[in-house]
């Protein structure tokens, strides 16, 4: 059959308005074609970090591309948040969303410009690491009893480290400060290592870190459990109760760390979709279980719902310490 120039010249704008219509559903369909950006909001060495690493690597196997972390530290995750809701949502470029990235920092920064349930889209919460509450040996009290009896008695005498102003530890404090009815003084450092530093040295007296950079100290002899932030009891401190099960289940929510893999809004349910399953699948990889064993990290692999509730959870409870405490991160 003959087709006529004038014919074809007709009908090309139809073609290519057809292949373009068609071109988003064929990507989303043979999605991921080249490796995929991760943004960890954090500089390497921490527990995101190392976490999203295993997990990025693990994910490789499902979608047949590398997943290739970025390191976008500063402003307290907050530089990195914002490339992550600011990038085309076609699926690479993802990134790491944080207890402080989407349930502190939306709260109490001004300079925040990211507002976690419109500009991302929650994918699963990959993990959660317990913390540890601990005194220095000197203090004396060693039981959960006791170490509150003490601090009630002497208000605003003992100090507790935070990583700074407006931070969840600061949060963590002013909470423990309501719901456990004493008064500590909040000592703000420039980050957890120093508050570490703090504790060690006699300079506060109190603490909380997460349990897998705690546990050394503890170990040593250095630093003396008297609770955990966690689901259950940990392995290595059997004795030591969970906050929950003493009665303090907000307090023990927020003594948490979590963090999980997000995209930005407007990313495609199919893509969405293939980025879950990876995710999922990493997180039932023999191996890597084994890893976050060691590192004393509990995985969880929720679904897109189970975790949005968790960040909607995380701000109406953080808002609530934040107004009753008058916290301030200026």
């Amino acid at each position: 059959m003959h087709i006529s120039r004038r014919t074809l010249a007709a009908a090309l704008p139809l073609l290519l308005l057809a292949a373009t219509a068609t071109t988003p559903a064929l990507a989303q369909t043979d999605y991921p074609q080249r490796p995929i950006k991760l943004i960890v909001p954090f500089a390497p060495g921490g527990s995101t970090d190392i976490v999203a690493r295993l997990v990025a690597d693990k994910m490789r196997a499902s979608l047949g591309q590398a997943v290739v972390v970025d390191n976008r530290a500063g402003g307290g995750g907050m530089i990195g948040t914002e490339v992550v809701a600011r990038a085309e949502p076609d699926g690479y470029t993802i990134g790491i969303g944080t207890v402080s990235t989407l349930t502190v920092n939306p709260i109490l920064l001004k300079s925040n410009r990211v507002d976690p349930l419109k500009d991302l889209l929650p994918i699963t919460a990959l993990a959660a690491v317990p913390s540890v509450f601990a005194v220095n040996p000197a203090f004396g009290p060693r039981t959960f009893k006791d170490v509150v009896a003490e601090i009630r008695s002497k208000p605003d005498q003992y100090n507790m480290g935070s990583s700074g102003p407006g931070s969840i530890s600061h949060l963590l404090i002013e909470a423990m400060n309501a719901d456990l009815k004493f008064k500590l003084r909040h000592i703000p450092y420039r980050g957890m290592g120093p508050a570490v530093t703090a504790a060690l040295a006699g300079e506060t007296q109190v603490l909380s870190d997460q349990y897998p950079s705690a546990a050394p100290h503890i170990k040593a002899g250095k630093l003396v459990p008297f609770a955990v932030g966690a689901n259950q009891r940990l392995a290595d401190l059997p004795e030591v109760p969970t906050l929950k099960e003493l009665g303090y289940a907000d307090l023990n929510t927020l003594a948490m760390t979590w963090f999980g893999l997000v995209v930005p809004a407007k990313t495609p349910a199919a893509i969405q979709a293939k980025l879950h399953k990876a995710a999922i699948e990493a997180l039932h990889d023999p191996a890597l279980l084994a890893r976050l064993k060691e590192l004393g990290v509990d995985p969880v692999g929720n679904s897109p719902e189970a975790f949005r509730k968790q960040i909607v959870d995380g701000l109406a409870l953080n808002t609530r310490i934040v107004k009753t405490a008058n916290i301030s991160a200026e």
